[in-house]
């Protein structure tokens, strides 16, 4: 209980960048407590897995007291858990709408009370969400008003923390991605992809990873929505 060392949380903790941020924070010293629904046991001691499903309101209490409990602590929150749906707006079915919300609005609600409740105690701590590009710049060949509608509430929640909590240590910040090169995207799908960005490439999953450690450690930094997009948030 006595160990300095700083807490991460990562939601949607077991692939892609989930998984990458919790590597990050580890070779950062960190202990990591990471979450998601297939998360696998880890004999790692500085590595706390815990399984559940994020949009159930109990899985975030459950955490961050089970961070608490094991670590001590909890220094960083990153709601980097999110489903997205590319359709027409008319398309969306009744059960993409509930489980997008749960997921991406309850997922972050829940944990992040619990968390910056345990970080109001110790008087410090942050909270990065991971957010999209779409929401500044919509793009008629991605059709995705469920992610604006709920990306949108985090960037605008980002701000509102920011503030309501920067007299107490507490900082808020956003990552807005373009598309990330991950395995939720198959090959043939990366030229058209690629060619969505004005830099004409799709990023790696190390450019979020590097966007979220600057945020983690840039103390002046709150309020801020990082946009790691290949220049889409500038327009086309």
């Amino acid at each position: 209980m006595n160990d300095p060392r700083k807490v991460a949380v990562v939601t949607g903790a077991s692939q892609g960048i989930g998984a990458s941020l919790v590597e990050a924070f580890l070779d950062r010293g960190y202990r990591v407590v990471a979450t998601s629904r297939s998360i696998k046991p880890s004999s790692n001691p500085d590595l706390l897995t815990v399984a559940g499903d994020i949009g159930d309101p109990e899985t975030g209490k459950r955490v961050i007291d089970e961070a608490l409990a094991k670590f001590g602590r909890v220094d960083t929150l990153v709601n980097n858990a999110g489903i997205f749906v590319a359709s027409g707006f008319t398309g969306y079915t009744a059960e993409q709408y509930a489980q997008v919300l749960a997921t991406n609005l309850n997922g972050f609600f829940f944990i992040s009370q619990h968390a910056i409740a345990a970080m109001e105690k110790q008087g410090s701590g942050h909270v990065v969400q991971i957010s999209t590009s779409l929401i500044d710049q919509a793009n008629s060949k991605v059709p995705s008003v469920l992610a604006s509608l709920t990306k949108g509430g985090l960037n605008a929640a980002t701000k509102s923390l920011a503030i309501e909590y920067a007299s107490r240590g507490i900082r808020a910040n956003a990552v807005a991605l373009g598309i990330i090169k991950t395995p939720m995207h198959a090959p043939e799908t990366h030229e058209f992809l690629a060619g969505l960005h004005p830099v004409g490439r799709m990023g790696d999953i190390r450019d979020i990873v590097d966007a979220v450690l600057y945020l983690d450690g840039a103390n002046f930094v709150t309020g801020e929505i990082l946009h790691v997009d290949g220049g889409q948030s500038a327009g086309h």
